[in-house]
């Protein structure tokens, strides 16, 4: 059971990065997928949310318009699509799935360093 993300990296303000999250030995279609992220001296922050059965979405209103995030339920994966990436975006970005039916899931990611500077 482990959630493995990937896609991270060092990147010039104003550019973008796609953000990969391989969920495996849980249904992944059951649970909800988040990304959060960490900042170093901050608190680990959700960013965006994506719900196992419609795909309804939220996001944090500092990364509305700039960010997306979707989800595979043939690859078992949630990706988080990042543009017009600011400075301020670099954290640690950690996945979660959750999910309380038909088993309970609560479950991080190893998270992926991101740094936006030029």
């Amino acid at each position: 059971v482990q959630l493995v993300e990937s896609g991270g990296g060092l990147v010039q303000p104003g550019g973008s990065l796609r953000l990969s999250c391989a969920a495996s030995g849980f249904a992944f279609s059951t649970a909800a997928m988040s990304w959060y992220r960490q900042a170093p001296g901050k608190e680990r922050e959700l960013v965006a949310r994506i719900s196992s059965i419609r795909s309804n979405t939220f996001y944090v209103d500092s990364v509305k318009g700039r960010f997306t995030i979707s989800r595979d339920s043939n690859k078992n994966t949630v990706y988080l699509q990042m543009s017009s990436l600011k400075p301020d975006d670099t954290a640690v970005y950690y996945c979660f799935a959750f999910a309380q039916s038909p088993l309970p899931i609560n479950l991080w990611g190893q998270g992926t360093q991101v740094t936006v500077s030029s």
